[in-house]
């Protein structure tokens, strides 16, 4: 199975401009990411999609390869989506690697393609919660599926909501998830999924993924017991220097 991993790389960012390039113990971020994603050997080709030609030119510093793509691209998917057009190479699947996260473990990567037979349309990864504080935060992406592994609903609340639990004890009487925010489309769906129209439920928690869930196509959820590190604004970046 032919399998591209993309790792989208905006230049421009409301919370922190340049952030692929911030430099994490004398590496760029996207080099960081990158030379993860490439330890998973199940992937093919890895490709930084992007925006900007600085982000370009620090990936071929490195001996990277990039693709660019529009600047006016409203999610990761899309630029997904051109930047395997772009290639004009043919491929199953496509993973996209989120390009802020410079210690992505590439067990994650193999556990999202374990998922990966031919007939799993979308596959995404998810985490159990042992913090309340996660549970609660809107910030935390939480995920139900069912005994198929197939996503019921993703949700910015605690789902489900347990009536029957203390007060700060959900953890402690039932099992949560978050979801991790990496993807694998098969790459018929990939071209599918781009051209729906923002969903009503996408709208209201403001997640992609919903969009896809409420025109019919399911999304496959594996476990991963591995935790991943977001970098968003500049003070997350100072704790993963610390981290590091």
């Amino acid at each position: 199975m032919r399998i591209l991993g993309v790792i989208p790389a905006r230049y421009a960012s409301s919370r922190f401009p340049a952030k692929p390039l911030a430099d994490i113990g004398g590496k760029s971020m996207i080099q960081r990411v990158y030379e993860q994603a490439s330890k998973c050997k199940s992937l093919l080709e890895v490709v930084v999609a992007t925006d900007h030609q600085e982000i370009a030119d620090e990936v071929a510093s490195f001996g990277g390869k990039f693709v660019m793509t529009r600047e006016d691209h409203q999610s990761g998917t899309d630029r997904c989506y051109e930047a395997y057009e772009n290639l004009n190479q043919h491929f199953d699947y496509v993973v996209n690697i989120q390009g802020d996260e410079p210690f992505i473990n590439p067990k994650q990567i193999i556990e999202l393609i374990q998922l990966l037979d031919g007939a799993t349309p979308l596959a995404t990864l998810a985490k159990k919660i042992d913090q309340e504080d996660d549970l609660m935060s809107p910030n935390v992406v939480k995920v139900i599926f069912d005994k198929n592994q197939k996503a019921l609903y993703f949700s910015r609340s605690p789902i489900p909501y347990n009536r029957t639990a203390a007060k700060n004890n959900w953890t402690g009487n039932h099992d949560y998830f978050k979801h991790i925010g990496i993807y694998a489309y098969r790459t018929d769906v990939l071209d599918k999924i781009t051209k729906l129209k923002v969903s009503s439920l996408e709208n209201a928690e403001s997640l992609e993924q919903l969009r896809w869930l409420q025109n019919g196509y399911s999304i496959k959820v594996n476990e991963t017991s591995y935790h991943s590190i977001g970098i968003d604004t500049p003070e997350d970046l100072e704790k993963v220097k610390d981290f590091y």
